[in-house]
């Protein structure tokens, strides 16, 4: 299982701690006592995943006497279940000093988790990602050498008996940045919504696409869109430049290329 943000785990095993005042005040086995048995033992599932000595060590905690007798008075009951209240506290106190201790800070997971971008990176090579139209990733790719920049396409490099993604994976690496095209090559809808069919770039652009936030970072990919093509949800903070007829996008993308340490000076004449 993917693992939760620190902050988010914290947050989920204090809630759950902090509700054992107010419980250990109701019946036992209130509904409500109930309730939140179900919701801690699911929230500790997320965190630490289904299998293991987490939920296990939830689980196993008592709130009831191992022995007892018709004549065992009502209030022993009740003090079990506050003892055992009191020790899901300690479970829970326990794995709260865990993550502090030992989960990276969400900046440390950002900067572990970052690209992985070779430190011999060629700053002159921008991998254009393309779909169907050659007009435009010929235009993308002259704009670039102009700019004294080596456009990379894959399908202009050798093949050299190499499978499509192994092909992809070798002049993939070392660019220094990442230009995609989301021209409207294909259409699309929600299933049900068959008549609102909107353009959308191919599939292999969009997995391409990611391909390079991860390998490169969002501040060296740049998405060029043609007309009304539907952008990717989930991809926020990527550069999107609309290409436009009056070639605004140029500036644009010089800007960028700029920024990312590519030699390109966005004060010169596009």
């Amino acid at each position: 299982m993917t693992r939760p943000p620190k902050s988010k785990a914290l947050d989920r095993l204090k809630s759950a701690r902090d509700e054992i005042p107010k419980l250990q005040s109701f019946p036992r086995f209130s509904s409500e006592f109930k309730k939140w048995r179900r919701n801690t033992e699911v929230a500790i599932e997320n965190t630490f995943g289904e299998a293991g000595r987490h939920v296990e060590d939830f689980t196993n905690i008592s709130y009831t006497l191992p022995i007892y007798h018709s004549n065992t008075p009502e209030y022993r009951f009740q003090q079990r279940y506050v003892e055992g209240l009191e020790s899901a506290g300690s479970v829970l106190e326990s794995m709260i000093e865990e993550i502090e201790e030992y989960w990276e800070d969400e900046d440390e997971m950002k900067v572990s988790a970052s690209p992985l971008r070779d430190e011999h990176i060629d700053t002159k090579k921008v991998f254009v990602v393309h779909g169907r139209d050659d007009g435009t990733k010929h235009t993308v790719a002259r704009f670039l050498e102009r700019k004294d920049l080596i456009p990379v396409i894959l399908n202009e490099q050798p093949d050299e008996g190499l499978t499509i993604i192994e092909k992809f994976e070798k002049h993939a690496q070392n660019v220094g940045f990442a230009v995609i095209l989301l021209t409207p090559d294909d259409v699309g809808a929600l299933q049900g919504d068959e008549e609102n069919l909107r353009p959308r770039a191919r599939q292999n652009v969009i997995l391409e696409l990611a391909y390079f936030i991860h390998s490169l970072g969002r501040d060296r990919v740049c998405a060029l869109v043609k007309g009304d093509v539907e952008r990717p949800s989930d991809y926020h903070g990527v550069i999107y430049i609309p290409l436009d007829e009056h070639e605004g996008w140029q500036k644009q993308l010089v800007k960028n290329l700029e920024a990312a340490g590519l030699g390109v000076d966005a004060n010169r004449a596009v």
